[in-house]
């Protein structure tokens, strides 16, 4: 079976703590030169998602995610797109290992001065560490829940599930084998654990996995006790085998409704507009290219798979 919802392709840019560090390169708070360097060149990934959009089948509809730090024009410019970019903005501070508010108290605040049609959370959590710290975190997002179902905020939770010492000492240290062997059963204990505590999102970002069969349980988990969400594939900055893998998995199976792609995108043209070594035109034309592939491969995989049928 084949789901037939239309499928969201979000370009995901509202890296700030990884941005500066390591793609800017910066050591201290960004000076008003340099943060304007970042906020233009996260115009410039708007631009070529724009561009990108025009030659996107009806079936696909585009979306970014973008923070308030750097990316306050280019939510400006999503909110006043007609419908034709989904604007999504997160809720976390960046660079941080367990959830917590960008703006403090002022949260709630600062997710309303933008119409957007999600707010998103970062999650990371592993059934192993420790559980006051998975309790807090878990807490946090249960007040997010309740103010997403109030206030008719559609959340996005982006979970990843890092390995522990101890799990990667159980692979042998290797993390493929980690992603493959003990990762897909973590995730579904890890839902689970926030749904009983109060998750309630509209769209699990989830890492890919390399089975159906995993995959699909990851939807169904999604979708426990009664439960409509879904889900959508996020990036992690993999390498293009990976995500093709990925997407080819999960786009067949009912509950999967797109991706979350960021770094694997844009952040290789970036670097090289950065350096010099190309052009902001060359740069946007490369993202727009780099998005379409993914969003085609998604609907030739579903499509495929529906024909197969």
């Amino acid at each position: 079976m084949t789901t037939t919802k239309r499928a969201l392709f979000i370009l995901a840019d509202d890296h700030r703590d990884s941005l500066e560090k390591d793609l800017y390169k910066l050591t201290s708070a960004p000076t008003p030169a340099q943060a304007a360097r970042i906020r233009a060149d996260k115009m410039l990934v708007y631009e070529a998602l724009v561009d990108a959009t025009r030659r996107l089948p009806d079936e696909a509809q585009a979306g970014i995610l973008v923070d308030e730090q750097y990316g306050s024009d280019v939510a400006e410019l999503a909110v006043k797109s007609d419908g034709l970019i989904n604007l999504s903005m997160p809720l976390e501070a960046s660079g941080k290992d367990w959830f917590e508010f960008a703006y403090g108290d002022d949260w709630k605040t600062h997710a309303g001065y933008f119409a957007t049609d999600h707010a998103k959370v970062l999650i990371r959590d592993n059934p192993a560490l420790a559980v006051p710290d998975r309790l807090q975190q878990a807490e946090r997002l249960k007040v997010v829940s309740a103010w997403a179902a109030e206030t008719r905020h559609h959340l996005i939770v982006e979970l990843l599930v890092p390995p522990t010492g101890g799990d990667l000492a159980s692979v042998g240290g290797d993390k493929k084998r980690y992603d493959d062997e003990l990762r897909p059963r973590l995730t579904l204990e890890v839902i689970t654990f926030l749904q009983d505590h109060g998750a309630d999102p509209e769209l699990w970002k989830i890492e890919g996995m390399d089975t159906a069969k995993d995959a699909a349980a990851v939807a169904d988990i999604a979708k426990r006790g009664g439960r409509t969400a879904d889900c959508i594939i996020l990036g992690r900055h993999a390498p293009k085998e990976d995500l093709d893998r990925w997407l080819a998995v999960a786009a067949p199976l009912p509950g999967y409704v797109g991706f979350a792609i960021g770094r694997s995108i844009w952040w290789d043209p970036l670097a090289g507009h950065l350096a010099g070594g190309i052009s902001a035109d060359v740069a946007q034309h490369q993202i727009a290219q780099n998005y379409l592939g993914y969003a085609h491969a998604y609907l030739d995989a579903r499509t495929g798979a529906a024909a197969a049928d």
